[in-house]
C-alpha cells in the first residue's frame, strides 16, 4: 500500500484499534475459540452448546411475525432445527435453497420445546474440517471477524518470516523453558483440539504464561530504563544559599501543630531527593487525612528558600481553592517580609486578574503558584520552576503531567534542565502496582494518622429507611453539626434509574424547614459553587447536597455525617475518599451507605463486596488491596496509561510471580543484554512507553 493511498474503512478501523504493525497483528490474541473441528448430531446437541452440524434445508421462507425474519428448517437425520435470521440478505436465502445441504454452526436453543439456532454461521457442506480451534478475535462494529482474523493471521505469518520473534530473553533466564515465544504464539492463533479450554480461559496454560512473562519484563524493562535515564538528567539542586532565612525552620515554627513521626521521615526523605541534582520523581501517598499538604508546603519552602519557583497542580478547582487558601494562611507571614506571595491561576479567572498572575509568576515575584491545569497552559511563563507538585496526580493525563515537568525554567544554567516532580495521591498504591506501574518512581508514604482525627463509623443502609437517615441528619443539625448528602448523578438518566442532586436538594429542603440546605455539582457556575461552599464553610449551612465533586479537598471539620445514596454505584476507592470528608474534628462521625435493590432486585456481588469492605475497615491501605481484587488495576492508574496499552496478558492478582521474575531479571537485562533488551521493550511498546513514565 503507497503512503498516499487513501485508507479503507477497515483499515482505519485496525489503526483505530491500534493494530499498525506486523507485530501488533500477531499479539492480538483471541479472547475465545469455536471448535470446528467436528461434526455434531444434532440429537446429541444439549440446549446452551454451540455446536457445528451438517444438514439439508427443508424449508426455507420469509415471515413478518413478529417481526420480518428469514426462517428455515433443517434436517440431519437424527433431528430437525429451526434457524431464525432477523438480520439478512438475498444471498441468504439463496444459501438456505430447500433440498440444499449447508454446514452451520451455532447455539442451540430450545432443545424441550423444538431446537433452535439465532443467526448461525452458513457455508456449504462437505468442506474440510478444521484441524485446530477457530480464534474469536477482540474486534469492533467496522470490524467483521472473518476480516480481523485474515489480518491477524496476514500479520502473523509475515512477522514470522521476517524474524520479529526471535528470541530476547537470555535462554537460561526463560521464565518457561518448554515454550519458545514464537511456539506460544503460533498455538495460542490456533491451539490444537486436544488442548484444555481451562487453561485457554484463565490463561494458566504455558503458553499464556510465556506470554505474560514477557510482557511484564518489557513493563519492568521500560521502568527502570526510565529510573536509569533520569540519574543523566539534571535539574536544580534545591539546597538553601548561605546566606538564606531559612525559611524551612520558619514554617515549622508558625505552623499550628506538630509534625507526626511519619510526616518527618516522608519530609526527610524529599529534601534529600531534592538537594540532588537528579530530579526528583517520587509519588507521596498517605490515607485521607494523613497529612500530605503540609508535607508538600515544606517541600515547596526548601525550593524557594533556594532561589527557585514551586507550581501546585490540583484536577479541580475546588481542591485547588482549598491548598491555596491554606497555604496562604501557612505561609503568608513567613512570605510578606520578603516580598514574596502564593499565585492563583484557574480556567475561569478574569482577564484583568490572570495577567496580573502571569506578570508576578514570570517576573519571579510569585514563589509558589498554585492553580488547576491552567497551570500549564502555553503562555504561563515560569522565571525559575524548581519543583512541580502534582495532587491527585491519577487524576491527570499523562500529557498535562509531562507538560508540567518540561515547562521552561530559567536559562540560567546551560545545560538543560528539569524540575523535581513530587506526585501526590490520597488513594494509597498497592504493592502489587507499586512494583509494576509505579516502580519507575521512588514512593514515600505517609502511614499514620495525625492525632486528633476521630474514627468514622460506616453504616450499611438500605433506600427502605431513608426517613430513619433523614431523622439522623435532623439529629446532628439540633447539635450544631453539619452534613454532606452525596449524589451519583446531576440529570435522571433513561439507563440509570436514579434520583438525580435537584431532586434530592428539593425533597430535603421540604423535609428538614428552617434548614439551610445547599446544592453543589459540577455544571454550576465557578462563582456559584464558591458562594455555596464558603456558606457551609463558614457554618451558615447545614445540610450540603453534592455530587462528587467534594471528593477531594474539602475540609470542614465542623461536619460529621455524611450520607452517600446509591452507594452501590460508587468505585471502592471514591467512597473511601468521600469518607474522608468527615471525621476531621473532635465531634463523632459517621458515613452512611445509602443502596439500592430497585433496578435489578438485589445488590451485585462487587456491589456488595464494596460495601462490606468499607464497612469493615477505615484503613486506605487495605481499602486499596481490596479495590484491586475487586476492580482491577484501572481504578488506580487513572489517566496514567492514556496512551499506552494496560496490561493486556499479565493479571497482577495471580501472576505475582511471574512480576517477581521480571522485577530481578530487568537489571541483569539492561547490564548484559542491552540490545536484546531494546529489542524486546520496541516489540511490546513500541513508542508508548514514554506514557509508562510520566
Amino acid at each position: 500500500m503507497t503512503d498516499n493511498k487513501p485508507l479503507s474503512a477497515p483499515q482505519k478501523a485496525l489503526r483505530k484499534m491500534g493494530l499498525v504493525r506486523d507485530v501488533d497483528m500477531a499479539l492480538h490474541l483471541p479472547f475465545r475459540y469455536e471448535d470446528e473441528t467436528s461434526i455434531v448430531a444434532l440429537r446429541d446437541a444439549r440446549d446452551g452448546d454451540t455446536v457445528q452440524i451438517e444438514a439439508t434445508v427443508k424449508s426455507c421462507q420469509v415471515v413478518f411475525k413478529p417481526r420480518r425474519q428469514l426462517l428455515a428448517v433443517v434436517d440431519d437425520g437424527t433431528d430437525t432445527c429451526s434457524l431464525r435470521f432477523f438480520n439478512f440478505y438475498p444471498n441468504m436465502q439463496k444459501a438456505l435453497e430447500v433440498g440444499r445441504k449447508v454446514r452451520l454452526r451455532g447455539e442451540v436453543r430450545g432443545v424441550l420445546m423444538g431446537k433452535t439456532m439465532m443467526h448461525p454461521t452458513v457455508q456449504g457442506a462437505g468442506g474440510a474440517l478444521a484441524t485446530a480451534l477457530t480464534p474469536v478475535y477482540p474486534t469492533t462494529a467496522l470490524l467483521p471477524q472473518a476480516y480481523i482474523r485474515k489480518a491477524v493471521q496476514g500479520g502473523l505469518a509475515r512477522a514470522i518470516k521476517t524474524g520479529l520473534f526471535t528470541e530476547t530473553i537470555p535462554q537460561p533466564n526463560w521464565p518457561l523453558h518448554t515454550w519458545r515465544l514464537q511456539d506460544a504464539l503460533v498455538f495460542l492463533h490456533h491451539p490444537s483440539v486436544d488442548v484444555s479450554m481451562a487453561q485457554l480461559d484463565d490463561k494458566t496454560h504455558p503458553a499464556w504464561q510465556r506470554l505474560k512473562a514477557e510482557e511484564l519484563l518489557a513493563q519492568q524493562l521500560s521502568q527502570l530504563q526510565s529510573k536509569r535515564e533520569r540519574a543523566f538528567l539534571r535539574a536544580p539542586p534545591l539546597t538553601p544559599n548561605a546566606q538564606s532565612s531559612q525559611l524551612v525552620e520558619q514554617l515549622m515554627a508558625v505552623l499550628p501543630f506538630a509534625l507526626t513521626p511519619a510526616q518527618q521521615r516522608v519530609m526527610q526523605e524529599i529534601q534529600k531527593d531534592l538537594s540532588k541534582q537528579i530530579p526528583m520523581h517520587r509519588l507521596l501517598q498517605g490515607d485521607v487525612g494523613s497529612g500530605k499538604t503540609v508535607v508538600a508546603a515544606i517541600a515547596a519552602v526548601q525550593a524557594i528558600d533556594a532561589g527557585w519557583q514551586c507550581a501546585l497542580m490540583a484536577p479541580t478547582e475546588i481542591l485547588a481553592e482549598q491548598h491555596f487558601r491554606k497555604l496562604t494562611d501557612w505561609l503568608e507571614p513567613i512570605f510578606s517580609p520578603r516580598g514574596l506571595r502564593v499565585a492563583w491561576l484557574t480556567g475561569s479567572q478574569k482577564k484583568k486578574e490572570r495577567n496580573a498572575m502571569l506578570e508576578v509568576i514570570a517576573n519571579g515575584q510569585a514563589a509558589l503558584v498554585v492553580g488547576t491545569h491552567a497551570v500549564i497552559q502555553q503562555h504561563v511563563h515560569f522565571h525559575a520552576l524548581g519543583l512541580a507538585i502534582i495532587d491527585e496526580q491519577h487524576r491527570f493525563g499523562v500529557a498535562q503531567r509531562l507538560a508540567l515537568r518540561q515547562k521552561l525554567i530559567s536559562d540560567k544554567n546551560a545545560q538543560a534542565q528539569e524540575p523535581h516532580l513530587l506526585m501526590m495521591s490520597a488513594t494509597p498504591i498497592p504493592r502489587t502496582l507499586a512494583m509494576s506501574y509505579y516502580a519507575d518512581l521512588d514512593v514515600s508514604t505517609i502511614d499514620e494518622l495525625p492525632p486528633g482525627r476521630t474514627p468514622v463509623v460506616t453504616k450499611v443502609v438500605s433506600d427502605a429507611r431513608r426517613d430513619e437517615v433523614i431523622e439522623r441528619i435532623r439529629a446532628q443539625l439540633n447539635e450544631g453539626r453539619q452534613v454532606y448528602w452525596v449524589c451519583p448523578l446531576i440529570e435522571e438518566s433513561e439507563v440509570l434509574d436514579l434520583t438525580n442532586a435537584t431532586q434530592t436538594h428539593d425533597d430535603l429542603t421540604q423535609s428538614l424547614p428552617g434548614v439551610v440546605v445547599g446544592l453543589l455539582h459540577s455544571r454550576m457556575p465557578v462563582a456559584e459553587k464558591k458562594a455555596v461552599m464558603s456558606l457551609f464553610t463558614s457554618r451558615q449551612m447545614g445540610l450540603l447536597v453534592s455530587t462528587t465533586v467534594i471528593e477531594v479537598g474539602v475540609d470542614v471539620p465542623n461536619a460529621s455525617l455524611m450520607v452517600i445514596e446509591h452507594a452501590e454505584r460508587f468505585g471502592l476507592s471514591q467512597l473511601h475518599q468521600l469518607r474522608g470528608r468527615v471525621g476531621r474534628g473532635a465531634a463523632a462521625s459517621a458515613c452512611i451507605l445509602l443502596y439500592s435493590t430497585a433496578e435489578h432486585g438485589r445488590l451485585s456481588e462487587t456491589a456488595r463486596d464494596r460495601l462490606r469492605a468499607m464497612a469493615q475497615t477505615n484503613d486506605g491501605f487495605e481499602i486499596a488491596r481490596r479495590d484491586l481484587e475487586i476492580r482491577g488495576p484501572g481504578e488506580f492508574l487513572g489517566a496514567r496509561q492514556s496512551g499506552a496499552a494496560m496490561l493486556r496478558f499479565a493479571d497482577l492478582a495471580v501472576d505475582l510471580d511471574l512480576l517477581d521474575w521480571a522485577r530481578a531479571l530487568a537489571p541483569v537485562m539492561l547490564d548484559q543484554y542491552s540490545d536484546m533488551a531494546t529489542q524486546h521493550i520496541n516489540r511490546w511498546l513500541g513508542g508508548k512507553s514514554d506514557y509508562l513514565k510520566a
